[in-house]
């Protein structure tokens, strides 16, 4: 792909960013001298300056500068009930005025339990405040159980901000290296995704989560399978129902608690027992949180509903269509992947081409996760008009992009 022509629309896109963003920079002049870096997490930054948002609702977010797109970043894919769900809403309102945290376990903790008992059919459950501490308890869970402290994951992926101690990686989608590991190893658990998130999005090979499962079991290692992004967005049992993938633990967050931070662990009644007897404490004085409880119990009941899940798939298969008609009407070295409500475009071309994707989708009023490559997700709130927008927006980018690329293929 020609770089020079990325870099010159990198560079015009980049001063209309500024001009129509005067809010955000003033902000992130204010923020950076309280805020390390001027946000709230390192995900957050981003050039020229972040983008500080003000409201959401729907499919639809407003920054401070008062521009209003359509989002398809979604709180990094937190957010497919889309924002400011009425039942949602209603459930945190209800349930603030009856107290917003006891230390002490609430009915609709037990009523969410039950829900993913059904979805994902494993049958002990506890909860947390984020992903990265699911994933912590699973590891502790693992370790408890065997007895080992080894753990093996995936070279790419991405289970949270904790640093795990006695990691080993191996590529996703080879059996026979992972068994291969496994024996070198001997660990206490590998932890996976059903469908990889963090390298654009990579599904699994026909036959490599059975194999996965057989082998974990013949050497007696804990599978856990990191459902963080993929729980409740591909399916209503995520990879488990989607994917057929068999775990030991799974591990959920982002869209669970419907906006509200939350996490859960869900674990065999043999990986329960030294929680359940008191040898392995799971720990967390906000785990469980009463109006975490509540969106997640008003989520589950009413909002991702099986028509939602009839309508996410409808929605993405449109994505992805749209995409690869525009990139095949070009000749452009690219591919689509989808999966659910998630997908992406895998581009072999010049990095700095992502950065511009998403600058580009900015100006028109797309919002999409900077620093990702060319990645979308669709919530129950986007529509039609929702998914022609982007398609729009894109498809003018490779008409920029094209002149220079593809004039044969297009004579």
């Amino acid at each position: 792909m020609d770089g020079q022509r990325i870099r010159e629309l990198s560079a015009r896109e980049a001063e209309r960013f500024a001009e129509r963003m005067p809010a955000s920079k003033a902000m992130f002049q204010r923020a950076e001298r309280t805020l390390a870096g001027g946000v709230s997490s390192s995900f957050h930054g981003r050039e020229p300056w972040p983008v500080y948002v003000a409201r959401g609702e729907g499919a639809r977010v407003w920054d401070l500068d008062g521009n209003e797109y359509r989002d398809f970043h979604n709180g990094f894919s937190a957010m497919v009930q889309g924002h400011a769900h009425p039942a949602i809403v209603a459930a945190v309102r209800e349930r603030a005025a009856l107290g917003t945290h006891f230390g002490a376990t609430t009915e609709d903790a037990v009523a969410v339990a039950e829900e993913l008992e059904r979805r994902f059919g494993l049958p002990r459950w506890r909860f947390t405040n984020s992903g990265t501490e699911a994933n912590m308890a699973a590891i502790r869970l693992a370790r408890a159980s065997t007895g080992r402290e080894g753990v093996v994951q995936m070279a790419g992926a991405y289970h949270g901000h904790a640093e795990i101690s006695h990691l080993h990686e191996v590529d996703f989608n080879d059996p026979d290296a992972l068994e291969r590991r496994i024996a070198e190893v001997g660990p206490a658990c590998v932890i996976m995704e059903g469908a990889m998130t963090s390298v654009g999005l990579v599904l699994p090979e026909p036959g490599y989560l059975d194999a996965v499962r057989d082998l974990t079991r013949r050497h007696g290692v804990v599978l856990i399978l990191d459902e963080v992004k993929t729980g409740l967005t591909i399916a209503a049992g995520g990879a488990v129902e989607r994917l057929g993938a068999r775990p030991d633990i799974v591990t959920l967050a982002k869209s669970l608690g419907g906006g509200l931070p939350t996490g859960a662990v869900g674990m065999t009644a043999e990986l329960a027992e030294p929680v359940e007897d008191g040898r392995l404490r799971l720990l967390g004085t906000y785990n469980g949180n009463p109006l975490s409880m509540a969106a997640a119990a008003a989520s589950l009941r009413e909002v991702l509903t099986p028509a939602a899940y009839e309508e996410l798939d409808r929605l993405g298969a449109r994505m992805v269509a749209g995409c690869e008609s525009v990139i095949g009407a070009n000749g452009l070295d690219a591919r689509c992947v989808g999966l659910g409500s998630k997908g992406c475009v895998r581009w072999a071309a010049d990095p700095e081409l992502s950065k511009l994707i998403w600058i580009w989708l900015m100006n028109r009023r797309v919002l999409t996760t900077a620093g990702r490559g060319q990645e979308w997700n669709v919530t129950v709130a986007h529509d039609d008009e929702a998914v022609d927008r982007y398609l729009d927006a894109f498809a003018g980018l490779v008409a920029e992009l094209t002149p220079r690329l593809s004039g044969s293929a297009r004579a």
